[in-house]
């Protein structure tokens, strides 16, 4: 196990942590036990204390008991976006002992019948704006029920510090065969009195099937309970922290950072169901938030508004978050505006978000960060397994208590994502990655994104974090072209920021790269666009910028 990096290690935190064998759900129950009063969540304008959270999460494990027939280990899919449901349906479901699947609110139905499918789902819960791609699963698949919940239902106009984002006021669509959300929280059935262990499988989030089909990743309270109080306390929160939920909620760092470990602490939540900068700076100031957890392109957009310098952001005390590298000029951006370094971690659906985290007080740039509490983490050489030499690169493993049970229904691909090493079973997390001498981890990028380039092998990765550099460049996506001489060439697709626009020709981009990194490195194509695919955590779809090359 590598040691190096407890030189810099967080002051006055322990270098391991003793997890509790109570459940999610107990976390919820305690907190309201200690903070009943105190606000949970608020919902444009609107708010749930833990008193009142925890009643609705009741009356709806009432209705699933006794109404649907919901028993523990039952899977039920949770297709939402963020919202005060999310987090009610999210502990209900784990209230009786069953299993969240949550659905990123942008899949098909297609993609949502593979998951019904895979996990024997019988019941839905999912807003009304994604009622109509949910609707169809009970015509062909396992699914009996769907209950359908509206957003506005806990909004507060008046009280919502800045306009209320369409996607929340609801559709007004009529659903014919969905049980309401009102007639649901309108039982008055208890359910079964609460008996989880900490080895109950709590939710299957599914990985995002770039490299095949979707795969569930098996995770009990346990696993979940590790991360959620890692989190909390390398994050310092406290039940005064205000936390900024901007990540969606059905990924495993939304859920982790923005919701689990809040309650966890008994702190507050200030939930947005769609990203906005203006309202999310209207937020920060009028609620005093203290924690945001986001992804580099949120920040990105944050820092680039106008009227940013209008509002009071002081109350920030820690910004961080992980999916994709910060731009170190956004990073300075950020460190000029509010004194505060952005803190990078790194994790997978895997591990239930974060193995590694930057120390907020000695944060580096474009770094995974160094192994959380009691996290194993090693560099072994792709080919032999062994772990590399010095500080080369090679395929990160890790081994700690986040790491999931396994693949559902998946034994080869649990098998193949596995390896043995001095008696302890790591998970090949399939990333590449290299470590300094201080005990840092750096993403070099994913093994099935290598370019090979004339034998040698190319980063995309590695070659955004360069373009960045580039005072005209917003965005960056490096992808593989078909080469007649070198086999594959490397291509970069590029979004100029607004004042570089037709000052800027690709052959400048070219000509600059070819002085800023190796000559097999440097992209021979560059492409401008307006606008990048993206998922719905800002992460950019490179996958389908390859496939159209």
């Amino acid at each position: 196990m590598n040691t190096e990096h407890f030189r810099f290690w967080p002051a006055r935190l322990p270098k391991t942590l003793t997890i509790p064998e109570t459940t999610l759900y107990d976390n919820l129950v305690l907190s309201a036990k200690k903070y009943p009063s105190k606000t949970a969540i608020n919902y444009y304008g609107g708010t749930l204390t833990y008193r009142s959270l925890t009643d609705e999460v009741e009356r709806l494990a009432g209705y699933l008991e006794n109404e649907l027939g919901v028993e523990p280990n039952d899977k039920l899919l949770l297709y939402m976006q963020n919202s005060p449901q999310f987090v009610i349906s999210f502990f209900a479901i784990l209230r009786l002992r069953a299993t969240v699947v949550p659905a990123n609110p942008m899949s098909t139905t297609e993609d949502l019948a593979f998951y019904v499918k895979d996990c024997d789902i019988r019941h839905v819960l999912t807003g009304e704006e994604l009622y109509s791609k949910a609707a169809p699963l009970k015509e062909s698949t396992s699914v009996d029920d769907i209950i359908v919940a509206s957003y506005a239902d806990y909004i507060d106009r008046e009280k919502a510090p800045a306009d209320i984002p369409d996607a929340v006021l609801g559709t007004g669509e009529p659903f014919t065969e969905g049980i309401p959300w009102e007639k649901v929280l309108a039982n008055t059935k208890d359910p079964s009195p609460y008996n989880g262990t900490g080895a109950d499988v709590a939710m299957i989030p599914y990985t995002s099937g770039t490299t095949g089909l979707p795969k569930g990743c098996v995770h009990t309270n346990d696993t979940v309970q590790a991360n959620t109080y890692g989190a909390s306390a390398w994050m310092s929160m406290v039940a005064d922290t205000v936390t900024l939920t901007t990540l969606p909620l059905f990924h495993v760092t939304g859920l982790v950072h923005s919701a689990l470990a809040p309650i966890a602490s008994g702190s507050t939540m200030i939930m947005l169901t769609r990203w906005d900068r203006d309202y999310a700076a209207k937020a920060i100031e009028a609620y005093g938030c203290t924690h945001w957890i986001n992804i580099s392109t949120m920040l990105i957009d944050f820092l680039a508004n106008p009227a940013l310098e209008n509002y009071d952001i002081s109350s920030l005390e820690v910004i961080g978050g992980g999916g994709a590298p910060l731009p170190a000029t956004v990073g300075e951006q950020l460190y000029e505006r509010t004194g505060l370094r952005y803190v990078e971690g790194y994790g997978l659906s895997e591990t239930i978000s974060h193995t590694h985290f930057n120390p907020p007080d000695r944060p580096k740039m474009q770094c995974l960060g160094i192994p959380s509490f009691d996290v194993d983490a090693r560099v072994i050489d792709v080919a032999t397994g062994e772990k590399v030499a010095g500080y080369e690169e090679g395929e990160l493993v890790v081994n700690g208590p986040q790491v999931f049970k396994g693949y559902h229904n998946r034994e080869e691909e649990n098998e193949q994502s596995h390896i043995e090493l001095d008696g302890k079973t790591f998970f090949r997390t399939g990333d590449i990655v290299k470590m300094d001498e201080e005990g840092y981890f750096f993403l070099v990028d994913r093994l099935k994104r290598m370019i090979n380039a004339s034998g040698f092998k190319v980063w995309p990765t590695e070659v955004e974090s360069i373009l960045y550099k580039h005072p005209s460049i917003h965005q960056a996506c490096v992808v593989s072209e078909p080469d007649e001489k070198r086999g594959e060439t490397v291509k970069a697709f590029v979004i100029l920021n607004d004042q570089a626009e037709g000052d800027i020709k690709e052959e400048d981009i070219i000509e600059w790269s070819k002085n800023h990194m190796a000559a097999y490195k440097y992209p021979r194509i560059v492409e401008f666009r307006d606008s990048f695919p993206m998922t719905s955590s800002g992460k950019i779809l490179w996958r389908k910028l390859q496939e159209n090359e």
